[in-house]
């Protein structure tokens, strides 16, 4: 199917939404690591700016497994004038099946402390579940006591898996 010529970046497909529908809220993507079709992360990130401009009222972030990217991505927008609220998007991986599929989708980089946790656990299903919570849990607190506007889970419709992660995080709630 030919690509459409008429919302080539979603900063086109907001500015045509808040110009049709001015009170809609419109969120947008953001990439911590920079969008796969970016040429650097700085080029993303004034990408962003152009977001913002055409209406975007909050970021929620690509999912990402080392909060040294979101963190260090956060600091270049604020510095670029980005003032929306950016919400940290967190995936736990709790089946082996979804490990390369989602590393693969995702263009998320793997730190050790996750690379080692999968390799300990991929052939035990039930420990890489709780491993899996464990490490999103972490995460999580992480983000949310290092002053992250929002969090967003990529539960994947699993509710067993976002209520426990739920539970790790209640507290600073």
């Amino acid at each position: 199917r030919p690509e459409s010529p008429d919302f080539r970046h979603a900063s086109d497909l907001t500015s045509f939404i808040k110009w049709k529908k001015p009170d809609f809220s419109v969120h947008g993507a953001c990439y911590p690591e920079g969008h796969p079709e970016a040429d650097t992360l700085l080029h993303d990130v004034e990408n962003l700016r152009i977001k913002q401009a055409a209406g975007a009222e909050h970021l929620v972030t690509q999912l990402f497994f080392d909060n040294m990217h979101f963190y260090r991505f956060l600091n270049l927008a604020r510095r670029a004038g980005i003032t929306l609220p950016v919400s940290a998007g967190v995936m736990p991986i709790v089946k082996r099946s979804q490990i390369e599929r989602t590393v693969s989708l995702s263009s998320a980089s793997l730190p050790s402390e996750f690379t080692r946790m999968i390799s300990r656990y991929q052939d035990d299903p039930a420990s890489l579940y709780d491993a899996g919570i464990d490490y999103a849990v972490k995460q999580l607190r992480d983000l949310i006591e290092g002053g992250a506007d929002g969090i967003h889970l990529y539960a994947m419709n699993d509710a067993a898996v976002a209520a426990k992660v739920y539970d790790g995080i209640r507290d600073l709630l």
